[in-house]
């Protein structure tokens, strides 16, 4: 490998690709924080109400990543290729599956809200609760679903300064909508937990119809005419066989992560509710590491597409040691920062100790959770390794992370943190599993010369 910082390619290109998704991610993450720090000022119950709440958008936003991100090989690669016709045909099954996902979500939402919502509590007042907000920002999911895919198209042909430019145009929104209308501000009446839900709806719906917009205004690789987003049965058959075991390992992953979610809320409304501070600080901390995973899959993907594997193989080292490097030292400032954060809060003593011994086992195990993100997102994705990165996140999620927490929350009534300890198992088997096959080269795979239309 060449001389680490002699290539001012690959750090311009990382620069320019990474600082922005990184921007977008941390406004993001930001958002949600405020958003649950607005929320917790009315008590337990509503942060556990909106936490399981979010758990449907969890489910419907980590089926879109995994639909745009398998839609994104083919497209980081036709990039590379400088093959736009396939690029848009591959645009057009990415827009098709989510909005068909999305409908089937917000169904979910606006009419079976409580069945969906007791799978992970059998607390009244936080199914009550959530279900209100769910009738609410369910409207927002298809407009979510556009959004995913015109972002996905964007990021993978290297314009990801419009995407950032008006996501935290919206989150801004979002945020003082949410400000305005959970505590009744302005005038406006004070509507709590649905308060959250009408603001962070108007401002999905809103992000929505300006990004397509710029998109076609702006003459983007994503302004794509109607006729050039239809695709022929043998073609999407083709970009299924590589992009659906992406879709359906986010499926199963985000399964596991609910099933997480439902064993720590049937442990307790303290325990779970530290576990939803957690999240937020959780998603904080790993902002940088989103970028880069973005910045890594994209340049790789470019690479691959042009026929410069060994470059691929270069950037994938260098990705690896940035990730490594950068999550030691951020699980440190995370452990160090615990008391500060969790003071914003207004929790019981209980919930505060939870959230302490959680937060503890997050920053010391940070550095395994961001080398595998490096490797099945960044790496094998790129690469079009869909298949090998299914079956490790299957066997390791469900063979192993769920019974164990199963296992130590129901059989042994382990504390909430215990059991967050034992889940961890998961990401050690799966690094076991997945770093040889990254030195091995097995994952570089040439889609965008194998498949064509």
């Amino acid at each position: 490998m060449r001389l680490f910082f002699q290539d001012q390619r690959f750090f311009s290109t990382l620069l320019k690709i990474a600082v922005p998704i990184t921007i977008q991610q941390f406004i993001s993450s930001m958002t949600n924080m405020l958003d649950v720090l607005m929320i917790g000022q009315l008590g337990e119950t509503s942060i556990a109400a909106l936490g399981l709440s979010n758990q449907i958008f969890f489910l419907l936003s980590i089926l879109l990543f995994g639909i745009s991100s398998g839609s994104a090989i083919f497209t980081a690669q036709y990039w590379g290729n400088k093959d736009l016709s396939n690029l848009k045909r591959v645009m057009g099954i990415g827009l098709s599956l989510g909005i068909g996902i999305a409908v089937i979500y917000t169904f979910i939402a606006l009419f079976v809200p409580e069945k969906i919502l007791s799978f992970y509590t059998n607390d009244a007042a936080v199914i009550e609760l959530g279900s209100q907000y769910l009738r609410i920002v369910g409207i927002s999911y298809i407009f979510t679903s556009i959004t995913f895919t015109f972002v996905s198209v964007l990021r993978s042909t290297e314009n990801v300064k419009l995407p950032m430019v008006i996501t935290i145009i919206a989150l801004s929104l979002n945020m003082f909508l949410n400000y305005i209308l959970i505590f009744g501000n302005f005038g406006l009446p004070k509507m709590g937990v649905q308060g959250a839900a009408l603001g962070t709806t108007i401002a999905r719906i809103l992000e929505c119809i300006v990004i397509v917009f710029f998109a076609y205004k702006l003459k983007t690789p994503a302004s794509a005419r109607l006729s050039e987003l239809r695709y022929s049965f043998s073609f999407l058959k083709k970009v299924l066989q590589t992009s659906l075991p992406a879709a359906v390992n986010e499926l199963f992953w985000s399964l596991g992560i609910t099933t997480y979610n439902a064993v720590f809320a049937h442990i307790g409304t303290n325990a779970i509710a530290a576990v939803n501070i957690n999240s937020t600080i959780e998603s904080m901390a790993f902002v940088i590491f989103i970028g880069i995973a973005n910045a890594c899959a994209i340049m790789i993907g470019n690479r691959i597409g042009a026929g410069d594997e060994e470059t691929a193989y270069d950037y994938a080292n260098r990705f690896l040691i940035l990730a490594f490097v950068g999550a030691i030292l951020i699980g440190i400032i995370v452990i160090l920062i615990r008391p500060a954060v969790l003071s914003l809060y207004n929790i019981e003593p209980l919930s505060y100790k939870l959230a302490m011994q959680i937060l503890l086992v997050f920053g010391a195990a940070m550095w395994i959770r961001v080398t595998n993100l490096m490797i099945f997102i960044g790496i094998l994705r790129a690469g079009g390794d869909t298949r090998f990165a299914l079956y490790v996140e299957l066997g390791s999620i469900w063979l192993i992370g769920v019974p164990v927490a199963l296992i130590s929350a129901f059989v042994f009534h382990m504390p909430v943190y215990w059991v967050y300890i034992f889940i961890m198992a998961e990401e050690i088997v799966k690094l076991l599993f997945v770093y040889p096959r990254f030195k091995s080269k097995k994952w570089i795979h040439n889609l965008a010369e194998t498949v064509k239309a």
